[in-house]
């Protein structure tokens, strides 16, 4: 997994902001430092409230000068259905074919429950210059 330190490996995915456009990592790192937030899937219970609780955190990252992304491999069009129907205000990367889940090492399964290949519950703080500051994984 991606630790402190480390340049944040560079992506371009689909961004779900209402509509579908490009996210470009690199782009993305002129315009604010931001963070990452990995989760298994939209609208299941704990990926909802996590997400909720981002929401409700979000002044928060902005004031400190930072933009926030979920990061999940669900499609574009579930995570816009995602985002309005849980008022989630910030946009989400659609990682579809899991290129990102990979470079940033957080692939998981869930064999118990048949699901394989979904991102682990993971935060990453990126600076402007594309160097991971921080990070968080969960085991849940």
């Amino acid at each position: 997994m991606v630790t402190e330190g480390d340049p944040a490996p560079a992506f371009t995915a689909p961004l779900a902001d209402g509509g579908i456009s490009e996210f470009d990592l690199e782009d993305r790192l002129r315009e604010a430092p931001l963070v990452l937030a990995f989760f298994p899937g939209a609208f299941s219970g704990v990926c909802t409230g996590e997400m909720r609780s981002f929401q409700r955190r979000l002044a928060e990252l902005h004031d400190a000068g930072a933009d926030l992304y979920g990061v999940s491999v669900d499609s574009p069009w579930a995570l816009n259905a995602f985002r309005e129907e849980n008022d989630l205000t910030f946009d989400m990367v659609s990682d579809f074919d899991r290129r990102v889940i990979d470079s940033y090492g957080v692939r998981d399964d869930f064999p118990d429950i048949g699901l394989y290949g979904l991102a682990k519950r993971a935060v990453f703080v990126v600076d402007g210059e594309g160097t991971v500051r921080a990070s968080a994984w969960a085991a849940f």
